[in-house]
């Protein structure tokens, strides 16, 4: 792992489980939607919080 302090680790964790959660949210609303333009959108917002995920998650794997 980096040399991470615990506010630092604190924050990543935080960060993640905010993207964590745009991810969920953003799916279920492209679940919902009807409009596939705005389905599209929430698809691919969901996409992008993911990898944001992703990204934050390799900072702990370091």
């Amino acid at each position: 792992m980096s040399n991470l302090n615990q506010v630092e680790l604190q924050n990543l964790r935080h960060l993640i489980g905010a993207q964590d959660t745009c991810y969920e949210k953003l799916n279920t609303y492209a679940s919902q939607c009807v409009d596939p333009q705005i389905k599209q959108m929430f698809t691919k917002s969901a996409q992008d919080a993911l990898n944001a995920k992703t990204k934050l998650m390799a900072f702990l794997n370091n």
